[in-house]
């Protein structure tokens, strides 16, 4: 990690204040001032900005499966049921990675973790996220072909992505689907738009990271090496 993000992720200021601070001679690693804000290091050092030691923050990485009917979010007073009614008190101060809409089920990560929610939700990481899916009616390979190419939604054209393991069985058609974006309620906006509805929505996994037989409702801890 950089000198200049550790100081930003342990809580001393912002990476651009944090540039200033070390170019400017206030940052010492190891009792040697540093003036390079790039020189890397791993927490193990002894960091000190004017004098003050800074230590490393505790993160923690909760992996969650998230049931239907629960809203994606910290506090929402209008929220029944809200994803942090099914963690400890104690891990209240975690946010979640990204979301899943209400009706939504599966991998749902949280975290106090910034930079790595970061690196996992904005696109231009190409951090992959597999759903299971299943809509009413048949969708053809012409359909398939359509949503794998990119389809508008309010303007903007999706990004590619991937959908295997195609099953209809005459009534629905199920299948897996590969993206990495991840706006606002996209997969079931992408289905309606080749004239589908979805009437179930799992994710199976984000990054290196599946949900595997974590059972629903449930949650545990992870390492950051299990994540990235």
């Amino acid at each position: 990690m950089r000198l200049q993000v550790f100081l930003s992720h342990n809580g001393v200021c912002s990476r651009r204040d944090a540039m200033d601070l070390v170019k400017a001679g206030r940052v010492k690693v190891n009792g040697r001032i540093v003036k390079e804000p790039s020189t890397p290091v791993d927490g193990s050092e002894e960091i000190t900005v004017d004098g003050q030691k800074v230590g490393a923050k505790d993160y923690t990485y909760v992996m969650l499966n998230k049931p239907a009917g629960y809203t994606t979010t910290k506090d929402d007073v209008h929220a029944e049921k809200t994803v942090m009614d099914l963690l400890p008190s104690g891990m209240r101060h975690l946010a979640p990675v990204g979301r899943l809409d209400r009706e939504s089920e599966g991998l749902l990560l949280l975290t106090n973790d910034g930079d790595l929610s970061f690196r996992l939700t904005h696109p231009k990481f190409h951090a992959d996220k597999t759903y299971l899916v299943r809509v009413k009616g048949e969708l053809t390979k012409q359909k398939q072909a359509k949503m794998e190419s990119g389809v508008e939604l309010e303007g903007v054209k999706t990004a590619p992505c991937r959908i295997k393991e195609l099953k209809y069985n005459g009534t629905d058609t199920e299948f897996k689907i590969t993206l990495n974006e991840g706006r606002k309620r996209q997969i079931r906006m992408m289905a309606r738009s080749v004239g589908h509805h979805v009437i179930y929505l799992c994710r199976l996994s984000m990054g290196k990271l599946q949900l595997g037989n974590l059972p629903k409702g449930q949650w545990k801890l992870l390492t950051k090496a299990e994540i990235l």
